[in-house]
């Protein structure tokens, strides 16, 4: 089978290889050199760098002019989105955004997020932000988390009722569902103490399709171990799962650490689902490159 180069729709590097503060398990952000690492061995052409700029995440912030710098550095291997915490510019709901979001599209960002706040998916200064990456035609990656504290990303309930209302209120907006509460329901065996966890066995259908089904405006993607752990967890479903939302399905790795290895667990499962005939040809290609180009709007990558 012809190798396919893919594309990571969900990529973070720091900025300074110099300045590495711990991250986790005592040791730090991975940055661009080690990401392209990964790269070169996953057959991964080029990956989105999401810049972190909520304080939520993590003592340190990724902002939109350092994914941008990055991305000039390594033209060739990274593109970047841009990112805005709906808090800033006055913690307002009627805070105008789009000049800013216009001014970063020019400089190339392809989208927004990832979108970590710490607020209900549907408070009236996410439902702001949204309003305006919607005007501006810019794909949003999200993070949602299961409640406040202790966590970070937007916060909705089980059943994901709020990003349904968002779905349903910003039909021109792309919203790009990551996180262990996005992916948990999946299946039907989600609950308010298990859907912050990498939930196991086989899939009963559950929410995502659903909401799949109802808005063409939702999208997923397959990366950390929440949506890989999505897939694996049922190979009989993610078949299934791919081949019915072929035209919004992602690849991605988000790759944060160097000793981060499910990576590679997961190509080898898209792998052996493409060369056993499970997935089609075409939706192999569309989930690890197609789709990217498609919704990023990727002249001459096809």
């Amino acid at each position: 089978m012809k190798a396919i180069k893919k594309i990571d729709m969900h990529a973070h590097a720091r900025p300074f290889e110099h300045i590495a503060p711990v991250y986790a398990r005592d040791e730090s952000f991975v940055c661009a050199r080690e990401v392209i690492e990964f790269y070169d061995k996953l057959n991964i052409e080029k990956g989105v760098l999401l810049p972190l700029v909520s304080p939520e995440y993590h003592s340190f912030l990724v902002t939109s002019a350092d994914c941008a710098h990055t991305a000039e550095k390594y033209p060739e291997r990274f593109f970047w989105f841009c990112n805005i915490d709906p808090r800033s510019c006055g913690n307002r709901p009627d805070a105008n955004f789009t000049p800013l979001l216009e001014y970063y599209k020019s400089l190339g960002a392809k989208g927004v997020g990832e979108l970590t706040p710490q607020l209900y998916f549907d408070d009236p200064l996410m439902d702001n932000l949204l309003y305006h990456c919607a005007a501006c035609d810019m794909p949003v990656t999200i993070h949602i988390a299961p409640h406040f504290g202790n966590s970070y990303g937007i916060v909705d309930d089980l059943g994901l009722p709020r990003l349904e209302k968002m779905l349903q209120k910003h039909k021109n907006l792309k919203i790009i569902g990551h996180s262990q509460p996005f992916w948990a329901e999946i299946g039907n065996d989600v609950t308010n103490e298990n859907r912050n966890s990498y939930l196991k066995g086989k899939v009963i259908e559950g929410k995502i399709a659903e909401l799949m089904r109802k808005y063409d405006n939702l999208y997923c993607e397959f990366s950390a171990g929440s949506g890989a752990n999505a897939l694996m967890r049922d190979i009989e479903y993610a078949a299934k799962f791919i081949e019915e939302f072929s035209d919004r399905v992602l690849y991605g790795c988000d790759i944060c650490q160097m000793f981060n290895t499910f990576q590679f667990d997961f190509d080898n499962f898209l792998t052996e689902m493409r060369t056993i005939g499970m997935i089609s040809e075409e939706n192999y290609y569309k989930l690890v490159r197609g789709n990217a180009i498609k919704l990023l709007k990727l002249e001459g990558m096809e």
